[in-house]
């Protein structure tokens, strides 16, 4: 069950009995012919599955990630690391004060990864806090879906190409990978990939989807058990 859906006397209620919440980071950039807000879509929905099993609340998820590389395409919006991690550690003490101490973090995007250490330092703090991290997309039962039906998954390509994250129409056929050096900034970012998906098919059979999503949640349902 979402917040939203929710007042702050029903959250009272349940922290009489758990102590658990799912926390979404997400981001919002380009994914090429997908949504801006992939990154924060797909945890969303892999949380709102999770929550229908175990009852467990999903806080707002947090739409906005570290993506300066992206800026020169239109609509992605990027936050500071450093304003980022403020916003991080401000979200899990204010929930720290409610009474959670389980907080389950669902990353839906790899600029977000520096917080990973921020929560350790939070766990270190707050008394009884204790957190698990979950990127979907570079689990081993994700990573064994393509690798069983020959895929290679990359950004913007046909690993994040759910029913629900395609906007627009998708090219067919595949995309070559870029070959490049260096970091590039923004500017040369979108020089090297283009449309701005990394590479590899633009999509594939929704039954592949289907199994990538049923993985990613079998993980998040044995985390949740923590």
């Amino acid at each position: 069950m979402r917040f939203e859906e929710i007042n702050w006397m029903d959250v009272e209620s349940y922290l009489q009995n758990d102590d658990r919440v799912i926390i979404i980071l997400g981001a919002c950039e380009q994914h090429g012919y997908l949504s801006l807000l992939c990154d924060a879509n797909i945890p969303q929905a892999l949380a709102d599955a999770a929550a229908r099993k175990t009852g467990v609340l999903i806080a707002p998820p947090v739409p906005f990630g570290i993506s300066p590389y992206f800026l020169s395409y239109p609509g992605t919006i990027s936050l500071r690391s450093s304003t980022y991690l403020e916003l991080v550690e401000d979200l899990i003490t204010s929930l720290h004060v409610a009474g959670f101490r389980r907080f389950l973090v669902l990353n839906g995007h790899g600029g977000n990864e520096p917080a990973k250490s921020r929560l350790v330092e939070l766990e270190n703090r707050l008394p009884g806090m204790k957190a698990a991290w979950y990127s979907w997309w570079t689990s081993n039962s994700v990573l064994e879906v393509a690798h069983r039906h020959d895929l290679a998954p990359t950004h913007a390509n046909w690993l994040e190409a759910f029913p629900f994250t395609v906007v627009s129409d998708l090219p067919e056929g595949e995309k070559p990978f870029p070959v490049f050096k260096g970091l590039p900034n923004a500017e040369e970012t979108r020089k090297i990939y283009g449309d701005g998906s990394f590479g590899g098919k633009y999509c594939v059979d929704d039954a592949i989807m289907e199994e990538v999503f049923s993985a990613a949640l079998e993980d998040i349902l044995f985390l949740l058990d923590f």
